[in-house]
């Protein structure tokens, strides 16, 4: 493995940015003006801060936290799966209110329609003209509650902004605002009042995360902190807007050599092997973004495979279908046969 270059940006950079004075709005992306990227060692300290105040408010969850830092930082979107009660709205509010984005949450519902999401045209009497209205989709954290509650139609409102980041209405795309990440919880309990996501929707999700459970050790101190006024009422921002950008910067320029590529595609190349339906392309980009930024918080410019098998557990295995092949089997264990199996050198 060749020397890593010197951090980009100006060492002087601190965790917190600038914010914009002169616009309420949250900026969108600008594909010929890219931001300069914060040094590595800064990002890191921002992702520690992010996750140790996150912390204050979920408790015993730190693997998760960080999972989600990753995701944020790499340009990715997390479905959070799990019983009700156990804290999965409560970790993309605080890691919202942690990054000081503009933070919007839209509750899916059976009776809910894509332009609730999306936004709609509305006549202006007084204008004699159509004016567009946006959706709640127009937000830098973008919570969706109980995702699969709504019908797949309303749900796929979702995909061309998952993907592409924008959005488009009645033939006119709008971009969304920068940085864009949606951070959405599933129902896993009460199957028979719920719809299955589409599988291109699943694909779309960088992460998929569990909490579980706390100990009982965990779960005193949580009665402790939040018999009475709970702390996400006090929580404070750690970072600003314009810090995520210029640390997703810092996260896209971290080098993917060859031999740690080919290593991803063998994993996946595995997946494809040993199931019906096994990661997609998109799951391989996924993957190596999502090692990028474990890279990172971990103070490094250049990814190695322990990023790779640390990060394909959680990318990975939501992206695979066993079908009738292994009933026996879902794609958490596919995924770990293949961190087993597959050689990391060829």
């Amino acid at each position: 493995m060749t020397e890593p270059p010197e951090p980009a940006g100006d060492e002087g950079a601190g965790t917190k940015g600038t914010r914009d004075d002169g616009d309420s709005d949250s900026p969108t992306r600008a594909t010929d003006d890219r931001p300069d990227p914060l040094p590595v060692p800064t990002v890191a300290t921002l992702s520690t801060d992010v996750v140790d105040n996150v912390s204050r408010v979920i408790v015993g969850h730190d693997e998760a936290i960080e999972h989600a830092v990753v995701a944020l930082l790499g340009r990715g979107h997390i479905l959070l799966e799990d019983v009700p009660g156990v804290g999965k709205t409560m970790l993309a509010r605080a890691v919202a209110t942690s990054v000081d984005c503009d933070f919007r949450r839209i509750q899916f519902t059976p009776d809910l329609l894509p332009t609730d999401v999306t936004g709609v045209n509305v006549f202006n009497q007084r204008t004699r003209e159509f004016e567009f209205q946006p959706g709640p989709v127009f937000g830098n954290v973008v919570l969706g509650d109980e995702i699969n509650r709504a019908p797949p139609k309303t749900q796929s409102a979702l995909l061309e902004a998952m993907e592409e980041e924008q959005v488009t209405v009645d033939g006119d795309t709008r971009p969304l605002p920068d940085p864009f990440t949606v951070i959405a919880t599933q129902n896993a309990v009460e199957r028979d009042r719920t719809y299955e996501l589409p599988f291109a929707e699943l694909d779309r999700f960088m992460k998929k995360l569990r909490l579980g459970y706390p100990d009982p050790d965990e779960e005193a101190e949580l009665l402790g902190r939040t018999v009475g006024h709970h702390p996400i009422e006090s929580l404070e921002p750690v970072t600003d807007r314009e810090a995520i950008v210029r640390a997703r910067e810092t996260v896209a320029n971290v080098r993917v050599e060859e031999p740690v590529r080919e290593y991803a595609t063998r994993l996946v190349g595995y997946t494809r092997e040993h199931a019906r339906i096994g990661a997609s392309p998109r799951g391989t980009i996924s993957l190596l973004r999502a090692a990028q930024a474990r890279a990172v918080i971990e103070g490094r410019e250049y990814v190695i495979p322990d990023d790779v098998q640390v990060e394909a557990p959680t990318v990975l295995g939501h992206r695979i279908e066993t079908g009738d092949r292994d009933r026996n089997r879902d794609g958490d264990a596919i995924v770990a046969d293949a961190l087993e199996r597959v050689p990391v050198d060829a």
